[in-house]
């Protein structure tokens, strides 16, 4: 009975794996809110449920193209024209593109993203209902793929079992009896989360998922699109190959200097 170590480790890495499953799954689960309350997403907030702090800080880069107070060259550099932010955002775009008012997009894409106005709008969209917890988004998808790992050692771990000779006396129940019973039991979690929860949510709770279905993606304005689609929905093939530019060690010295 050499293999029973084995079968319980199989247990242990089933049994936590599905226990953080159920647990990311009910986080990400929509939250109490008032059923006759009608939220009306701004720009801002459809941003952020579509593509978390990023998107927000890129349809904020974008309106201010827009409005002609930044310049988004195809190069990837943006540069302040008008130095006054209309909002909260904009001023954490402006700031995270310095004194010298000039910076690469993605540096400041990176530096917006971690500012206090984008945390207050997270920590409103999560108070609404509307937005996961910190750290749900990632939570799902990673809970997932600990599950799959979770029935891919049972497997491993059955064969090593199955390998082992002279473990199980005739009339006995096989060992890949045994074994198959947590992997029954993985890939049954993991049906279910494909049925209730797939796509696995990133940003946008349920309630939230039904607010954004409701815009146009498509067919709406410019920014709308931004916002939903990301700026890949950009007409602008030089505002595109804008954001298109990805910061390196080297535009971090440059940052400093």
């Amino acid at each position: 009975m050499f293999w029973l170590p084995l079968l319980l480790l199989a247990w242990v890495t089933t049994g936590l794996a599905c226990a953080r499953l159920c647990l990311t799954a009910y986080r990400a689960g929509p939250r109490t809110a008032d059923p006759a309350h009608r939220h009306e997403l701004t720009l801002y907030e459809a941003a952020f449920l579509s593509g978390g702090p990023a998107r927000v800080a890129d349809l904020t880069l974008v309106s201010m193209a827009r409005a002609r107070r930044l310049l988004l060259a195809h190069t990837g550099w943006a540069t302040v024209v008008d130095p006054v932010g209309g909002d909260d955002m904009e001023r954490s775009v402006l700031g995270a593109i310095g004194p010298d008012g000039q910076s690469r997009i993605a540096l400041v894409r990176r530096a917006a993203a971690a500012t206090d106005a984008m945390r207050g709008l997270a920590d409103r969209l999560v108070a609404a209902g509307l937005a996961l917890p910190d750290g749900s988004s990632a939570g799902v998808a990673g809970a997932v793929r600990q599950v799959r790992a979770a029935a891919v050692a049972a497997l491993a771990l059955g064969a090593v079992a199955l390998a082992m000779p002279g473990q199980v006396p005739a009339g006995e129940v096989p060992v890949a009896a045994w074994f198959a019973l947590p992997l029954a039991l993985n890939a049954s979690c993991l049906a279910v989360a494909r049925f209730e929860i797939h796509p696995y949510p990133r940003w946008a709770s349920p309630a939230g998922q039904r607010l954004l279905s409701a815009l146009p993606a498509r067919g709406g304005s410019d920014l709308t699109a931004v916002a939903v689609r990301g700026t890949r929905a950009l007409a602008d093939p030089e505002l595109r190959a804008a954001f298109g530019h990805r910061d390196t060690r080297r535009d971090t010295a440059q940052r400093g200097h």
